[in-house]
């Protein structure tokens, strides 16, 4: 089940091969505590898909249900249509939601992962995730959550039950209410927009959000002293994560939009 589903005209009216200059970036360590690593992550410009999911920690085969849904992520091919890559995405995460699931039944436990998902078809972006990975856009100089956490803390502040400060200490706040594999079928929320020249999206898990501030994330990417592309920015959150203790794996992608790439000449083949 996605939320907020929407129409897919509403993404791409007419079928063309999605064109799009990008900068990327990506960094993924398993941290200071952790002695496993179930984070996975997918950078695939081809196909217009970036992913990082994390695997739920403290059940078993987290990496398994990670990397189930990156790798069926990966095996997407260039579609002829924003719609079209909607599509096969949600067909993909259905297959690796079920296999996920009869891991967990052989197995006789839970077993799931969250994902963070950015899709990429000129000029066109969507947002997909399950779960507390983030994602965030850095327009004009402002960050933004794009994404919702699906958690028991997020949901009682919503609900006016605790406060941002008492979610710190919450005993339950690593508690997620969605992830796939969990239920019959994946449930998923979604966002989408138009592309602006200079977007940066960055996705990640929460190994990084549970040391590093959003507004140090902002500054990290467009204040004074800012990185010079998305791989060093990846590299100076990880930095940042690990100096600060890093007590899960953590993982960030980032995925700047430099503008339509260039067409290729007339009569030549893309």
């Amino acid at each position: 089940m996605i939320g907020r589903t929407m129409k897919t005209d509403a993404i791409e009216p007419t079928p063309r091969r999605p064109r799009a200059a990008l900068d990327l970036g990506s960094a993924c360590h398993v941290g200071r505590v952790r002695e496993l690593n179930e984070d996975r992550f997918l950078l695939a410009p081809e196909s217009g898909i970036f992913a990082v999911a994390d695997g739920m920690g403290g059940h078993a085969a987290g990496e398994v249900a990670s990397a189930a849904v990156v790798e069926s992520l990966a095996g997407v091919a260039p579609a002829a249509s924003a719609g079209d890559l909607l599509a096969e995405l949600k067909a993909r995460l259905t297959a690796a939601n079920a296999d996920i699931r009869a891991v967990g039944r052989a197995r006789g436990a839970v077993v799931g992962t969250t994902v963070a998902i950015l899709l990429i078809y000129e000029p066109h972006f969507a947002c997909l995730w399950s779960g507390d990975s983030r994602i965030y856009r850095v327009r004009a100089g402002a960050l933004v959550q794009i994404s919702r956490d699906h958690t028991e803390i997020q949901s009682l502040m919503e609900r006016g039950i605790i406060t941002p400060e008492e979610a710190q200490t919450w005993p339950r706040r690593n508690v997620i209410t969605r992830a796939i594999g969990v239920q019959a079928r994946p449930e998923l929320d979604l966002d989408h927009g138009l592309l602006e020249p200079g977007d940066l999206f960055i996705l990640c898990s929460d190994g990084l959000t549970s040391h590093v501030e959003d507004g140090e994330i902002l500054a990290a990417a467009a204040g004074p002293g800012a990185a010079a592309d998305a791989q060093a920015l990846c590299d100076a959150l990880l930095a940042l994560t690990l100096d600060r203790g890093a007590a899960d794996n953590v993982t960030v992608v980032a995925v700047r939009y430099l503008g339509p790439a260039p067409r290729p000449p007339e009569g030549s083949h893309p």
